[in-house]
């Protein structure tokens, strides 16, 4: 492998991973569970505390296998089920008893979930306890399964030289492993002379994403999941009512796989820098290209990998959770993809990002629910519009608003927008969806 691989190589292993459920309640079940690995004793009772990202994003999104929605489901499964060695795919085994078991100690309203104040965006802190009130606790932040603390009975068991129970080994394990690499670390130039010119054989593990998001997108769109958005173009593709083109195809295959996913798919998915949404979007448009284009496994990987790294490099500038929704970064990913499909260099690459930018900035991010699946729908269509303008030498001009001359300045910009100027944005968003009426 040549040098200059391996960074771009490292950023798509440490965040292009599988993912089951919305990530932020999964992080809350991981937490708990973490937690519950241990108590000597059966959970009588669980006290979570999470950032307010984690709680907007947790509160109206389907938990896979359950029918239900919300933390709290979450947070109660992760006390009753799964290995939290299964990270992301905590609740893969996920079943009709376990439901019964959580359902059991929600019921006994045994599981408290509140908003925290004063920490990092992505932040979980569960705290659980038995009969006698023996207690233990872990604390994941700064990503989805980056465990920061592990407690038990107020005495720290996990520390950067691993502790000695199972737990806080496999915690140890997942704090190591989590991903220190910086996505600003790289350029748009550098991730485009990666994709085009590295080893096949070295990336053809992002093939993988093909392999799990094509599964999502196909039962999205044979199912009736949420708002069925994806299926309902679909329907309207294979009746004539709308054509069966790159743009049309693409939205219907990426809402559809975004649809069963907010809605409480249990089929997993590749995720993108800690968002299965973010993995839908930077996949499944570029896979409706390749099908439309007929083009090769290797072409394909290369795309996919264009894709992926350009959502990690915006994301970068924007944080783990953002007021500015994951769609536009995942689509602007998706719409280098597809250029790079239909002959698009770096000229129409940059072009692309620009397009995209100066477009969809600004969307912002209401939580995690069904209703994901139309924010995912916009910003694909948009994605195929900036490739295909991209394309035929069109360019959105350094005199409109936040873009400039410079890709990687007009990246920067919207990272600020996104970081730091829509903070009371996602303030107001979070007063709203916690203050709403029922008249």
């Amino acid at each position: 492998m040549r040098e200059c691989d391996k960074l771009p190589i490292a950023l798509l292993k440490s965040e292009v991973v599988p993912a089951l459920g919305c990530t932020e309640p999964i992080a809350v079940a991981l937490a708990v569970a973490y937690a519950r690995e241990l108590l000597d004793a059966p959970v009588a009772h669980i006290d979570v505390k999470t950032s307010a990202n984690i709680y907007k994003n947790g509160m109206g999104v389907g938990i896979p296998g359950t029918g239900r929605t919300g933390l709290i489901i979450a947070a109660a499964l992760g006390a009753v089920e799964g290995k939290a060695s299964d990270r992301l795919e905590l609740l893969k085994e996920v079943n009709d008893a376990a439901v019964k078991r959580a359902l059991n100690l929600m019921g006994r309203d045994a599981v408290k979930v509140s908003v925290a104040e004063g920490v990092e965006k992505l932040f979980v802190l569960a705290t659980v306890y038995d009969a006698q009130e023996h207690s233990a606790s872990c604390t994941i932040s700064g990503s989805h399964t980056n465990v920061t603390s592990l407690m038990k009975n107020g005495y720290e068991t996990l520390n950067r030289g691993c502790g000695a129970t199972q737990a806080a080994s496999a915690a140890c394990n997942s704090a190591a492993s989590s991903t220190t690499l910086d996505g600003k670390a790289i350029t748009i130039a550098q991730i485009y002379e990666f994709a085009t010119t590295v080893a096949f054989d070295d990336i053809k593990f992002i093939l993988e994403a093909e392999r799990l998001n094509r599964r999502i997108s196909e039962e999205g769109l044979s199912k009736e999941y949420g708002l069925s958005v994806g299926k309902r173009l679909w329907e309207r593709i294979q009746n004539g009512q709308l054509g069966d083109d790159l743009l049309t195809r693409s939205m219907a295959m990426t809402s559809a796989a975004s649809d069963a996913r907010m809605a409480g798919s249990t089929i997993p998915v590749m995720s993108n820098s800690g968002s299965g949404n973010q993995g839908i979007t930077a996949t499944v448009p570029v896979l409706a290209a390749a099908d439309k284009l007929g083009v090769d496994q290797e072409k394909l990987a290369r795309a996919l990998a264009l894709s992926h790294l350009v959502a990690i490099h915006i994301k970068g500038y924007l944080g783990r959770l953002s007021a500015l929704c994951g769609c536009v970064v995942a689509s602007s990913g998706a719409g280098c993809g597809v250029a790079y499909l239909m002959g698009g260099g770096l000229k129409e690459i940059e072009a692309t990002i620009k397009n995209m930018l100066g477009n969809m900035t600004g969307m912002l991010c209401d939580g995690a629910k069904v209703g994901c699946a139309l924010k995912v729908s916009s910003g694909v269509s948009a994605a195929v519009t900036s490739a295909m303008l991209a394309i035929d030498g069109e360019c959105i001009s350094s005199n409109d608003g936040i873009i400039e001359d410079s890709v990687e300045r007009t990246i920067a910009n919207v990272g600020r927008i996104g970081a730091e100027g829509m903070l009371e944005t996602d303030k107001m968003v979070l007063d709203i969806m916690t203050h709403k009426r029922c008249d």
